[in-house]
């Protein structure tokens, strides 16, 4: 099988953060970077560090060092993880996730977007059977898609073709431990930053998590740095 691990499952939010990423955003460049500082001015915060009491790094991610020494990449979005299903073509993918990544609301349904990938995967017959595992921390936020696994297969349902429907499952980890394959059974993972729906204060944390696996890049992440102000133009503090 294919592992595909989107970092949104580890850098999540707390219930009731007003303005949460999960709820819905789109991926432009402000979104991945200039709308986090926003929301660290929003609490009175001068670096990331103000971000942490909304937008926590729940456990899980630790268990992704038991990967080493499988084939591994890295990604900045899921929109380009059609690259990586080409490399591997037909296998069974498991997808850990805070989306269920099988269709998308709004735009062009045909084009590949982290929202729609696996769908399109599983259209084009790239993916041969897809499950997407929801965090356990899902189970504390009412409104997130992996609360209620039957409502969120009732809204995705009419977007999908019936086929591909019946060959896509949503569960959710029982614990932060749960569900992990074994490496032998895990042909290639795939890390995926997703970084307008993760937090700028965890971006160390997911280059180490990279760094002990030895990913290679499909698409480099981003080094995000708290920014500075100079006349009315914004630059970015590398320090």
């Amino acid at each position: 099988m294919l592992l595909s691990v989107d970092w949104d499952a580890f850098s999540g939010t707390r219930e009731l953060v007003f303005d949460a990423p999960i709820w819905g955003t789109r991926d432009r460049p402000h979104d991945r970077t200039d709308a986090w500082w926003t929301r660290v001015l929003r609490r009175g915060g001068t670096s990331w560090a103000a971000l942490e009491g909304d937008y926590p790094l729940y456990p899980g991610w630790e268990a992704l060092g038991r990967y080493a020494g499988v084939p591994a990449f890295v990604a900045l979005s899921h929109a380009d993880a059609w690259a990586w299903l080409e490399r591997y073509p037909g296998q069974d993918v498991l997808n850990v996730d805070s989306h269920h990544d099988l269709a998308s609301f709004s735009g062009d349904p045909r084009r590949v977007r982290p929202g729609n990938w696996a769908g399109l995967g599983l259209h084009a017959g790239l993916i041969r059977h897809y499950t997407c595992v929801y965090p356990a921390w899902h189970a504390h936020l009412p409104v997130a898609e992996g609360f209620d696994l039957a409502r969120t297969r009732a809204e995705v349902g009419p977007l999908l073709a019936p086929d591909v429907l019946e060959r896509a499952a949503l569960r959710r980890q029982l614990h932060p431990d749960a569900g992990w394959p074994d490496a032998a059974q895990v042909t290639s993972v795939l890390l995926v930053q997703s970084p307008a729906w993760t937090s700028p204060a965890h971006d160390d944390t997911f280059t180490d998590v990279v760094r002990g696996v030895g990913a290679t890049p499909i698409s480099e992440p981003l080094e995000r740095h708290v920014p500075y102000t100079v006349g009315h133009a914004t630059s970015y503090n590398r320090s």
